[in-house]
């Protein structure tokens, strides 16, 4: 047949260490139908400095793949919130093989078609919280690209008619399809008139929505006589694909019949008639293949004599009392983002018969539905059983309802399809169920009620259920509790939702309490984050005696936005805001960077109008410089050297005037400017190097004593005049007096010790 290859990239984007599923980078891909094959070729690189990295460490990166929906993972092996299904997917480890650069491949023969979700991330690392723009990190980048082969003018067998085939001695296999409209209970696929070779030496393989595998339903002509291939609950919907293959070491052309009967079960005596408009033929996708047999590896057959179809009575022999039953709609409502409810009509309140089941259909959007959560609740109405012993299962299943009669209504399982059971009873009424990630389409609940016994559970007589019924979509399981934050997130055009817990709670609803702060852990660290600004007290006590009024209320401005915004940081329940976080934050922030840049301008000694020039550009520069980035290191570091080079400027110009070292008392600086210089350096270097997620409440709250305790050491004294000269004569008239204060200018404490001369000159 003909091969068309399409190739499908991604921007690469950078990985993060996995915390929840809101750390992870997520890429969606779509796969075309009568896909063969599809093969994911993974690149990860690593970069440092805008250069690859090749000094990185090797970090191993897991890719989780799935169609339909996001994968549910749980690398931390962490508890999942109760009545939780959770899907399965595929994983894959990436490791090294080059010192900045890996590359791996999965393949997937025969891919379901649609929506297909790729989840990448690094392993959990240590939580070192890292100041911004400190060093280059390593950033380890992922790309995956997609190439898929599909096949075209696949054959298309339609229901009732027989297609004639003939297989050449170099080909090995024939493929075909049929679609399954809605309503079908049974599909049956029959090979007929094998020629050519000594006991129809064929394979029988169907399967749903993909080209047959190794392991799919398969028949072997040769030992069953005659050979077909009956499906019982098929997928509504959907294309099924008949692929009939030689089996190895046959030689020579054979030739045989294939025909398709599709059992209606809203029409349980008949099968669907070849010449009637059935709802397979209203209801055909328009992507049709070719008429006529196509073999794999070969050109499309002529149309005579293979490929020809004609309508052929078939016998069928349908199971007695095989029948379907309505199935009552929803009504979809839409509140917000993966906020939708679905209503019964007549509801909530649905009765569950005695003698048939109770079928309702949700039907999710593609791709917009499949980010949320879909949550269902069922409530028993014990009052409506008259005292019986009743007992009313759902069976939740994807695509098709579960309708058999049989022991499937309790354990929701048959040969070929697997659903979600929910059960409530006299002693345990309430159910619920909860599908993080539910695949897209039509979900259909069976509701059946049943009475046990002695020998089991067995219909009812007479008795009918009365079922409360709530099915909804939301964003995250239970908003995340109290421990966690649902967030809305997305990736390219495609949303979805993901709880961030906090507290140490972990878990897909933040419900796993297994390395969860006690309340006393999270009021100890929220005391101490609040109370450790109390050593600002000394600072601003130190600052009034000197007359250092401004930078008294930066000092008190600072302790007061720090105590508050720590008190409403905290991640548990220990938690208390007195306006906006962001407003606190920023506060918080903009005093601690304006209490380093005053305390630093006011050791420069400089007149006090330069003084108070700097203090109103440095506020206006560091709160423009805090709207732009608040985590970046120049923020702190900028500001702080800029300060130190007018200090410096002025302690040098003062130096080089008197000749003398500036400030010149040794005492000066043994027992005030080095111990507060070495307290400010500790202080940078433990919130640099040592804090992290884990220890952050004490080691931030070390920082917050070490930064207040450096500002009383480095803060100068107060310039104070000598007291034994007497005021001299002011000249009168226009003009002005300049003081000149050699204690302040020799950076004194006591003014007693030394012999001082104030001298006013005009």
């Amino acid at each position: 047949g003909l091969f068309v290859t399409d190739y499908f990239t991604r921007t690469p984007r950078k990985l993060s260490p996995f915390r929840s599923f809101a750390s992870i980078e997520l890429f969606h891909f779509h796969i075309p139908e009568d896909t063969v094959i599809a093969v994911w070729n993974l690149i990860t690189f690593k970069e440092q400095g805008g250069t690859f990295g090749d000094q990185c460490p090797d970090r191993s990166i897991t890719v989780y793949f799935r169609s339909g929906a996001p994968s549910v993972i749980n690398p931390l092996h962490t508890h999942f919130p109760r009545d939780t299904a959770v899907p399965g997917s595929f994983a894959l480890t990436l490791t090294w093989t080059l010192p900045n650069r890996t590359t791996g491949v999965f393949n997937v023969t025969s891919p379901l078609p649609g929506d297909w979700f790729l989840a990448a991330h690094l392993p959990k690392d240590e939580g070192k919280i890292s100041v911004k723009g400190l060093y280059e990190e390593c950033q380890y980048l992922f790309q995956p690209q997609l190439i898929v082969q599909r096949l075209v003018n696949i054959a298309v067998l339609y229901p009732g008619y027989v297609t004639e085939q003939s297989m050449a001695p170099h080909n090995r296999s024939c493929l075909y399809k049929v679609f399954v409209p809605s309503y079908t209970s049974r599909v049956l696929v029959e090979v007929l008139r094998c020629r050519g070779a000594k006991g129809c030496p064929l394979w029988l393989r169907v399967r749903a929505k993909a080209p047959p595998l190794h392991n799919s339903t398969a028949l072997d002509c040769r030992e069953h006589a005659p050979c077909h291939l009956a499906l019982d609950l098929p997928f509504w919907q959907h294309w099924y694909y008949v692929l009939v293959e030689k089996h190895p070491g046959v030689l020579g052309t054979i030739s045989f019949q294939v025909t398709v009967q599709l059992t209606d079960c809203s029409r349980p005596i008949l099968a669907r008639p070849p010449f009637l408009p059935s709802s397979a033929s209203m209801n055909m996708p328009h992507s049709f293949g070719s008429m006529g047999g196509l073999a794999l590896g070969d050109s499309p057959l002529p149309a005579s004599p293979n490929g020809t179809k004609h309508p052929v009575p078939i016998p069928t022999a349908l199971p007695t009392g095989e029948q379907c039953w309505p199935v009552r709609p929803t009504l979809r409502n839409e509140l917000d983002t993966f906020s939708v409810h679905f209503y019964i009509f007549f509801g909530p309140n649905v009765s569950v018969p005695p003698d048939r089941p109770a079928v309702f259909v949700i039907n999710l959007l593609p791709v917009l539905d499949s980010g949320g959560v879909l949550n269902l609740e069922l409530r028993l109405n014990v009052s409506s059983l008259c005292g019986e012993n009743v007992t009313v299962f759902g069976c939740l299943n994807h695509e098709v309802p579960l309708m058999s009669a049989d022991n499937a209504s309790i354990t929701c399982k048959t040969e070929s399809l697997a659903g979600f059971l929910l059960s409530v009873n006299t002693t345990a009424s309430l159910s619920h169920l909860r599908i993080p990630y539910p695949q897209t389409g039509s979900w259909y609940l069976s509701l059946r009620s049943l009475c046990a016994t002695e020998h089991g559970f067995e219909t009812c007589t007479n008795v009918t259920a009365e079922v409360y019924l709530r099915a909804y979509l939301s964003p995250c399981i239970d908003d995340c509790g109290i421990y966690g934050q649902c967030k809305l997130l997305r990736t390219n055009n495609y949303l979805y939702a993901a709880c961030e817990c906090k507290a140490g709670w972990n878990g897909w609803g933040c419900t796993d309490n297994a390395e969860a702060f006690s309340y006393g852990f999270q009021l100890l660290s929220t005391l101490l984050l609040c109370l450790s600004n109390v050593m600002f007290v000394p600072p601003v006590a130190i600052a009034v005696r000197s007359h250092y009024l401004l930078e008294a209320a930066i000092y008190i401005f600072t302790m007061f936005f720090s105590t508050f915004y720590h008190a409403c940081d905290q991640p548990g329940i220990v938690v208390f805001c007195i306006m906006e976080y962001d407003v606190l934050q920023f506060c918080d922030f903009l005093g601690s960077l304006m209490s380093v840049w005053v305390t630093v301008i006011a050791m420069a000694r400089l007149q006090p109008m330069v003084k108070q020039v700097l203090y109103l550009l440095g506020a206006m520069l560091l709160s423009m410089a805090l709207q732009m980035d608040r985590h970046g290191l120049w923020n702190l570091l900028g500001p702080s050297l800029f300060a130190l080079g007018i200090m410096a400027i002025a302690w040098t110009a003062r130096t080089i005037r008197r000749r003398h070292c500036y400030p010149p008392t040794w005492k000066r600086w043994a027992f005030y400017l080095c111990p507060g210089v070495l307290i400010a350096a500790a202080a940078v270097l433990l919130y640099t190097f040592v804090e992290t997620e884990e220890n952050y409440f004490y080691i931030h709250s070390i920082w917050h004593l070490l930064i207040a305790g450096s500002v009383g050491f480095l803060l100068p004294p107060r310039a104070k005049s000598s007291g034994r000269l007497g005021s001299l004569p002011r000249r009168k008239g226009c003009g002005y007096q300049l003081c000149i204060n050699e204690q302040e200018e020799l950076g004194l404490v006591d003014p007693a010790v030394a012999s001082i001369n104030s001298i006013c000159t005009s």
